[in-house]
């Protein structure tokens, strides 16, 4: 959608066929000679090819490259990216003059029909690019050097396997032992460092190698094998929740190009809560749900649900404040008839992840992480491997296929159903927690 949004940008432009490679080149050696803007050029040379976004002619006989990217600005990789095209032209013989990145601007506000002169920012990268450029040929030799190889090349784990980009194959880390030093909590750096002197394992960290406060309980907790419980750090927080208790969890989705008026390319548009309500120690658990369905805004009709089942006072449990706070003081913002209402909402959330970000509580099976997916089976023996939708991620993503999609109505009918039992799932794993650590600290 957003490259089909930037071609609007250049009215005269000619798609190039991109269904044969052979045909595409062929298409694209014919096509350059009407001197119109280009969309998936297909430029070979020398035995290197490639696709530009947008070749746009300019003067007598150069053309510009327009890189399309659905980001909010200019990244290393996409400079890399655009230095090969250019070289890929250069051999071709076609004359490039400058470079440009057309990217998202986050700043666009969406009122009726989207302006892609508004919705994009042109940013020129050629000086970046002419720079990026030094040494390619090098470059090149050595991967076709690699291809042409008999054997893969010895390559040890390490930062080059999530930057830019994360490797798909994971077998290159098997051979780390359970409670490896890249799981270590907030490591960094020290994991890597640690790594190139041969130690694998947390609890084979010297004792004289300096660790966090946080990072010291974990490794003593590798070496145990037992929990580490703060008891009276766990005690006062759990002193601050105010009966009834509302357990909140927010699902949310941020398309590129705002889908509604008001909203801004990657807005967290919220669009399913789950709530569990606890009345007194005594009670059991009630829930309330809401998952939008249709095409239109979800906001609206979440907000006056939420306002419904939101009593008036008692503490709201969440998972990582931050989130469900930003997404409250959005929605306030953008519904001023709630702002009231939402600020003193704000005033009663509490943050379930607090005992273990601080490390009040840290289990060896949460592997240095604080999250809900790592704390919930870690303390309760209970998670999300049974679910067909497990991470917040595949939720949003699920969410747009069969609500703005075309699918078969059984399988909408199956994602909806496993969504409510996802989030829900959220809600109810808060208040195992919480009753789990009140078992703890009696």
């Amino acid at each position: 959608m957003v490259g089909e949004l930037a071609k609007k940008l250049f009215p005269d432009g000619i798609d190039v066929p991109f269904d044969d490679f052979t045909e595409s080149i062929k298409q694209t050696g014919k096509l350059l000679r009407n001197r119109k803007p280009l969309f998936e050029a297909s430029i070979t040379a020398s035995g290197v090819y490639s696709r530009v976004d947008i070749l746009n002619p300019v003067g007598k006989d150069e053309w510009d490259i327009v890189e399309v990217k659905s980001s909010t600005s200019v990244k290393d990789v996409h400079i890399d990216d655009v230095s090969f095209q250019k070289h890929c032209c250069n051999r071709r013989g076609v004359k490039v003059r400058n470079c440009f990145l057309l990217h998202i601007n986050n700043e666009y506000i969406k009122d009726g029909e989207i302006d892609p002169e508004q919705l994009f920012t042109m940013q020129d990268i050629t000086d970046e690019v002419g720079e990026a450029t030094i040494g390619i040929e090098d470059r090149i030799d050595n991967l076709f050097e690699v291809i042409s190889a008999n054997e893969c090349p010895e390559i040890t784990i390490g930062r080059h396997c999530a930057d830019p980009y994360g490797c798909p194959l994971t077998e290159c880390w098997e051979f780390l032992p359970e409670g490896h030093i890249f799981s270590l909590y907030r490591g960094g750096a020290k994991s890597f460092e640690l790594f190139e002197e041969g130690i694998l394992a947390i609890g084979e960290i010297p004792d004289d190698y300096k660790l966090s406060g946080a990072q010291q309980i974990q490794k003593r907790c590798e070496v145990t094998g037992q929990p580490y419980v703060n008891r009276a750090g766990i005690a006062d927080f759990l002193s601050n929740l105010k009966y009834p208790l509302y357990y909140l969890d927010f699902e949310t989705f941020g398309p590129a190009i705002p889908m509604f008026d008001g909203t801004r390319p990657y807005q967290n548009i919220p669009f399913q809560f789950s709530l569990h309500i606890v009345k007194d120690e005594e009670s059991t658990p009630e829930h309330f749900s809401f998952l939008a369905d249709g095409m239109d805004d979800p906001r609206p009709v979440l907000l006056s649900e939420l306002r419904k089942a939101l009593g008036d006072s008692g503490s709201i449990v969440v998972y990582n404040q931050g989130f469900e706070e930003g997404i409250l003081r959005d929605l306030g913002r953008t519904f001023p008839e709630y702002d009231g209402w939402v600020n003193e909402v704000c005033d009663r959330l509490v943050d379930l992840l607090k005992p273990f970000s601080r490390f009040e509580y840290y289990h060896p099976l949460q592997r240095g992480s604080a999250s809900l997916k790592s704390v919930l089976p870690a303390l309760t023996g209970r998670g999300y491997e049974d679910m067909d939708i497990a991470n917040g991620q595949e939720a949003s993503i699920t969410f747009q296929v069969v609500t703005y999609g075309e699918v078969l109505e059984e399988v909408r009918e199956k994602v909806r159903a496993d969504l409510e039992k996802y989030c829900a799932l959220d809600t109810e794993g808060m208040i195992w927690i919480v009753d789990t650590l009140k078992e703890i600290i009696k």
